[in-house]
């Protein structure tokens, strides 16, 4: 989707004409700059100086009602007196973003005078800003730094990777077949609370009506997809038409998904009336389209993948749906390893996966077909949301992609091995004091301050586990997040 950004320059008239006219011609050349580094991953709009309520307000309305704008972003060229500014920002319902810089890097310690001092006193204006912002109690994010260095123009992009995620997140719709695995405490949710603090709408469809579709699915559909699984993938199965099952259950997945506008959705393996498979590489191919998934109809998790998902755009190192699933605990060389039985994405794997058909286990169905892989290597970030019960917990961990230690031939599914910060016993304590799930999403691309950022726009806790946790210093900071997050 294209996302756009406003930009608003506060100043006021107190300076004149030709004051006003220069701070208008900085705005413009900082939204040029800012347009033309890839860094920036989205449009930023020039809105104008902004020098009187009546202006602002109207920004701030409009903003509102722009279906494609993902957030506002100020800076404060001159002093610009706050009180301007409660109309407008008081009913802003977009992501805020107030920039802390200067149109000049440096000071012109030969040449400064009171005109320069009037006309650039951002350090001035963007503390009047602050204040007004803080006094209103506004969700926002501030950036220090010079509107040139890379370093900054960073965290603005990563700032509107975001807001994009929480414009996407507002309008997510996901499909449900079946219901979660019986008994399963941490898919379970209060899909109500949800809709109302990230705009989820999570509905059920019957397996029935999909199992019609599958086998509804013509030989042109099927002999269609099956060309395409050829050409991203290495056949490694003589059992043909097990991959064209999947790719009858791929086709109506898609039908289902287009036709009802939806961008996540989960399965079950204890509710597959009418088919004869689970879908497996049905569900890695369309994942590897930007699909949201979650297994054993965890739509929480799903929902999360494909808002992660969004707000990777233009990134391509890939994230995945995945589950901690068993461990390693050789003294000094500790590592996980995730897997599931069937549906890891593709984005994450490491060589050309290869299609495989092998039994499940679980589920009494047909053999499926599945693509069979190893992850790739790199930093990486764990993400999962649970609900706490009133209100939900998005927790982030670092942790680092491995080469699996030993060839594992004979465990016929996707997988990655990692090292979670800041270590493997403190970092696995940490996820569970935190109540992290068993599933959760995989991400090469975005980090820790992206979804604390997320977390923010959104209005929810964030726990961030990384390479200074300690357990006692988490065990303070979940009994403070009780008593803040009480509701």
């Amino acid at each position: 989707m294209s996302y756009k950004f406003w930009f608003m320059v506060g100043s006021q008239h107190l300076y004149g004409a030709e004051v006003l006219k220069e701070v208008a011609e900085h705005g413009n050349i900082m939204a040029k700059g800012l347009n033309s580094d890839e860094i920036i991953p989205f449009e930023v709009v020039f809105k104008g100086v902004a020098t009187t309520p009546e202006e602002i307000k109207k920004v701030c309305v409009e903003a509102n009602g722009d279906s494609e704008c993902a957030g506002v972003i100020s800076w404060m060229h001159t002093f610009s007196p706050s009180k301007m500014w409660i109309g407008g920002l008081s009913i802003l319902n977009k992501p805020y973003l107030h920039l802390n810089t200067q149109f000049n890097r440096n000071i012109p310690f030969d040449t400064i005078d009171m005109n320069f001092m009037n006309t650039n006193q951002s350090a001035h204006g963007d503390r009047e800003h602050g204040f007004i912002t803080a006094r209103l109690r506004m969700k926002r994010k501030v950036i220090c730094g010079y509107w040139e260095d890379k370093a900054f123009r960073r965290r603005i992009g990563g700032w509107m990777r975001s807001a994009a995620g929480a414009l996407f997140s507002r309008s997510l719709k996901v499909m449900r077949l079946g219901d979660n695995m019986r008994y399963v405490a941490v898919t379970e949710g209060d899909k109500i609370q949800a809709e109302k603090d990230f705009g989820w709408s999570v509905n059920t469809y019957g397996v029935g009506g999909f199992a019609e579709l599958v086998n509804n699915a013509s030989d042109a559909e099927t002999n269609e997809k099956i060309e395409e699984y050829r050409s991203r993938y290495a056949f490694n199965t003589n059992n043909i038409e097990a991959v064209r099952y999947q790719a009858k259950l791929e086709t109506a997945l898609e039908q289902m998904l287009t036709e009802g506008g939806f961008d996540a959705y989960t399965d079950t393996f204890e509710d597959l009336y009418g088919l004869m498979q689970l879908p497996g590489l049905a569900t890695q191919n369309l994942m590897s389209k930007g699909y949201g998934f979650g297994a054993e109809g965890d739509w929480k998790t799903a929902a999360l993948a494909a808002v992660m998902r969004a707000m990777s755009q233009g990134l391509d190192n890939g994230l995945s749906f995945i589950e901690d699933y068993t461990y390693h605990f050789e003294l000094g060389n500790e590592a996980v390893l995730g897997a599931h039985m069937l549906e890891i994405s593709p984005a994450i794997a490491a060589d050309r996966p290869r299609i495989e058909v092998h039994p499940l286990g679980i589920g009494g169905k047909a053999d499926p077909a599945r693509l069979v892989f190893e992850g790739k290597k790199g930093d990486a970030l764990l993400t999962t949301i649970v609900d706490m019960g009133g209100r939900f917990r998005l927790i982030s961990h670092d942790i680092h992609a491995i080469a699996p230690l030993k060839k594992m031939p004979n465990l016929p599914v996707a997988s990655v091995m990692w090292r979670p910060e800041p270590d493997m016993i403190t970092g696995n304590e940490a996820w569970i004091l935190c109540g992290g799930t068993h599933h959760s999403v995989i991400s090469y691309d975005l980090t820790a301050e992206h979804m604390r950022d997320f977390a923010e726009i959104m209005g929810i806790e964030f726990i961030h586990i990384n390479k200074n946790t300690t357990i006692p210093e988490l065990r303070d900071k979940l009994a403070l997040s009780d008593i803040i997050w009480r509701g």
